[in-house]
């Protein structure tokens, strides 16, 4: 199991982007959560398979249809096995 961290930059808040986040990581089968922070940017965090999470990037960087993402900055860390599933934070 591994685990990363996204910072997500672009019109990326208030176009449903958390809650296509949320879909995409719990069909990958990935436990973690998204949120808003007060940048304008998102913010993701994700343990699971090394496979489903560099697929999740790859979702990201295209994000939904309303959206328009312009950076996703990646950091891989260690992960500690603190979430049950995939969740929106507020």
């Amino acid at each position: 199991m591994k685990a990363v961290h996204l910072l997500v930059s672009g019109f990326v808040q208030g176009v449903g982007f958390r809650y296509f986040v949320v879909r995409k990581a719990r069909g990958l089968g990935l436990v973690g959560f998204v949120r808003n922070n007060f940048k304008g940017d998102v913010e993701i965090a994700a343990e699971g398979d090394t496979g489903m999470l560099n697929q999740l990037i790859e979702e990201i960087k295209v994000g939904p249809i309303s959206s328009d993402v312009r950076d996703v900055k990646v950091e891989w860390i260690e992960p500690e096995g603190l979430y049950d599933g995939f969740d929106v934070r507020f």
